[in-house]
């Protein structure tokens, strides 16, 4: 079993940055990707970025990419996701995702096995 945990979460204006970070403790040699997926209200849960954990392969949402960026922390087992020049229609619950094995449909949440309780963004006008 893997635990999951996002912090980092908050208030901000658009244009602002902000970064995430996702700590997975327990059974963390299973671990394949690490990913963030994001919920806003009234929508359904959408792919934002991932990052393998031994090819250190990243891949991002193209509504994000060029803004957002994601790294890894191999020795704490940590992911972050540095946000940059959010817009309003970003404001979403984020959720830091793990799965155990292979990169296939990576930005499908059903292919993810772990996942945290999410941080909150909101950007504001």
């Amino acid at each position: 079993q893997v635990q999951v945990v996002e912090s980092g979460g908050g208030l901000v204006q658009a244009g602002d940055s902000l970064r995430l970070s996702c700590v997975a403790s327990g059974r963390t040699s299973s671990i394949f990707v690490m990913g963030w997926f994001r919920q806003a209200p009234g929508k359904e849960r959408e792919f934002v970025g991932a990052i393998t954990w031994k090819g250190d392969n990243t891949y991002y949402a193209d509504s994000v990419k060029g803004r957002f960026t994601i790294s890894r922390d191999n020795a704490k087992t940590t992911v972050y996701l540095q946000m940059n020049s959010l817009k309003l229609e970003e404001t979403a619950v984020y959720y830091c995702a793990v799965r155990d094995g292979g990169v296939s449909a990576i930005r499908t949440p059903r292919t993810y096995n772990y996942w945290g309780q999410g941080t909150q963004v909101t950007v504001s006008s």
